[in-house]
């Protein structure tokens, strides 16, 4: 399916690894040109030339996300780049473990503009840009916004705010054409994930416990899964898509935990 997004300039926060990562490498695949914002800026720079080198496109722009200075530099940078810009997808983020018993107000509050906040601040800056050509946006969101998970109530917080801002978001640009959706992340194999199962005690019984729970394939969902879904909703063979969110995971979220066992 061609999805029509030849040169089409898509910015990715957090795109140097992980699931930013393989959306990047998916837009590429498409003949778009996803433009990496990132704090590592050797990651991202490794990224972007890797995909050069192959004969794709990729620009990138380093910036702390929760500097809303930085975050201005960036879309600036990459406009200049690029000349145009088409479309966001807000992905950066990192499940910090601020939880209530252990967390504090100043942990709490710097874990929402680390992993909410930006979300706000980028879709504000690319929306100039995004109105001259009615792009789109992706929040990538995770189920503990939905579902809880105890420990985490920065991260947890963070997300309802990005589920929240992504429907309010789409109401509120819906008269300039532009669209907002979101997908929810549960068990992803990133590399994040691999490294919290690499502190468990015994990491390879923990993961078959994680597995069991999911209903289909009894698998993590991989980062060019959630790719896939991210980049058709930037398409505009998903034009009539407008303030959803998607669960690409298996069923890990809807389905009840019994039908995994069967």
């Amino acid at each position: 399916m061609d999805l029509k997004l030849q040169d089409k300039v898509i910015i990715v926060t957090g795109g140097a690894r992980g699931i930013g990562e393989g959306i990047v490498r998916r837009l590429a695949d498409e003949g778009a040109i996803p433009a990496i914002v990132d704090l590592n800026g050797q990651s991202a720079q490794a990224l972007s030339e890797a995909l050069r080198e192959s004969g794709k496109q990729c620009v990138f722009a380093v910036a702390d996300l929760t500097d809303p200075d930085q975050c201005k530099r960036a879309v600036e940078s990459v406009y200049s780049m690029c000349h145009s810009i088409d479309g966001l997808v807000n992905n950066a983020g990192l499940n910090d473990g601020v939880g209530l018993q252990d967390g504090s107000y100043e942990q709490f509050v710097r874990s929402l503009t680390l992993n909410g906040v930006h979300y706000y601040t980028m879709t504000d800056l690319v929306l100039p840009y995004l109105t001259t050509g009615k792009g789109a946006i992706v929040n990538i969101c995770s189920k503990v916004a939905l579902t809880g998970q105890g420990g985490t109530s920065g991260y947890a917080a963070a997300n309802g705010m990005r589920l929240e801002l992504q429907t309010a978001h789409a109401a509120e640009m819906r008269a300039r054409g532009l669209r907002c959706n979101a997908v929810v992340v549960a068990e992803c194999a990133t590399p994040q994930y691999e490294w919290w199962l690499s502190q468990q005690p015994d990491p390879e019984a923990q993961l078959q416990r994680i597995n069991e729970k999911i209903p289909l394939d009894n698998r993590r969902t991989t980062p060019d899964e959630i790719a896939a879904t991210t980049v058709f909703l930037l398409s505009e063979k998903s034009r009539s898509i407008n303030a959803e969110y998607f669960h690409v995971d298996g069923g890990y979220v809807h389905l009840d935990r019994r039908v995994a066992a069967r």
